[in-house]
């Protein structure tokens, strides 16, 4: 099931926002549905352990508390798969280009999920790494990346993304 939260009224701009979201859901999914809402309270709870391989959102979203990403989870939702786990803030087209980008704003993220990509579009806040394979794509972080481990740090994949503060391993 794929769920929408849409504000009030009955505008192109909504319509326009909902369409592009079901087309990440669509396109990126094969076996399960994306979590897909801009409610502050359903993002905490999609990126939480009982949450979803992949979550988005198809506006920009300010979360008033701190984020944590936790749980293992596959791609695809397939136990089959890679270990893998998506934060998508962005909308596409049928043919898979980008088409808006947006901002999730918060204190801090932690991120304890491995192999969690952060796929275009902003987070306003700092991360804290808590596990291996954390990656930018095409993404900006406008805050500090602080990794709990060397091993950590060097088991990430930064180079598509942007960091605007400073990017260190906790001492």
């Amino acid at each position: 099931m794929v769920i929408f939260a849409a504000g009030c009224g009955n505008n192109e701009d909504t319509a326009d926002k909902e369409s592009t979201a079901s087309s990440v859901a669509e396109s990126t999914e094969v076996v399960t549905t994306a979590s897909i809402s801009n409610d502050p309270a359903d993002v905490m709870a999609g990126l939480s352990a009982d949450g979803t391989w992949i979550y988005a959102i198809t506006e920009d979203v300010t979360l008033s508390e701190d984020l944590v990403v936790t749980g293992t989870f596959h791609d695809k939702g397939e136990e089959s798969g890679d270990i893998y786990r998506k934060l998508a803030l962005y909308s596409q087209d049928d043919d898979h280009n980008v088409t808006d980008e947006f901002t999730l704003t918060a204190p801090t993220m932690t991120v304890e999920s491995p192999n969690f990509k952060i796929q275009n579009g902003t987070f306003v806040g700092d991360v804290v790494v808590k596990a291996e394979g954390f990656e930018l794509a095409e993404s900006t972080v406008e805050g500090n990346v602080t990794f709990d481990s060397q091993e950590l740090m060097d088991s990430a994949v930064l180079d598509a993304g942007t960091v605007t503060g400073e990017t260190t391993v906790a001492e």
